[in-house]
């Protein structure tokens, strides 16, 4: 499981770096476009959201997996070990539930046929294709938080 978990996470860099690249690209060709062109692209700021919106999604998945995300420690810090472990399990257990229930209703929001009719205002994208980080990242996501649920229970390592 750790291995698939690692193989996700290394096409998450991969894509994540290249959709840094491209909207660091797209944005610098903007600014150079309006100002020394005269010429906006009307279509750059559409696309860099959409790519941002991928690359948090994306970044939030790798963040659960290296478990570097935003945390309030110190209660943990001075409780014994096997209370540490069975408050990390829970902890994992109470994210992979509410990952679960946004789950179900971002994939059923995803195949509703408004979405799937839904097109972006600029470049006239279906909008099926930005909507999509959400349920990808937070499956991405779900996955490696089950991957450390997994490592917290059988070997008891808790940091």
């Amino acid at each position: 499981m750790m291995k698939i978990s690692d193989g996700i996470a290394k096409v998450e860099k991969f894509l994540g770096a290249f959709l840094m690249l491209c909207m660091a690209v797209i944005i610098t060709l903007s600014v150079a476009f309006r100002y020394f062109l005269n010429s906006p692209l009307s279509w750059a700021g559409e696309v860099s959201i959409f790519l941002l919106i991928w690359i948090s999604f994306i970044g939030g998945s790798l963040g659960l997996k290296y478990k570097s995300q935003a945390s309030v420690s110190i209660f943990l810090e001075y409780v014994p070990t096997n209370i540490r472990k069975a408050l990390t399990l829970i902890g994992h257990i109470c994210m992979l539930l509410f990952l679960f229930v946004i789950l179900y209703y971002t994939y059923t929001w995803i195949l509703s046929p408004n979405v799937a009719l839904q097109k972006s205002s600029g470049i006239l994208l279906p909008m099926w294709i930005p909507y999509s980080a959400v349920p990808i990242g937070l499956t991405c996501a779900s996955f490696h938080i089950l991957t450390n649920f997994l490592v917290v229970f059988r070997e008891g390592e808790v940091e």
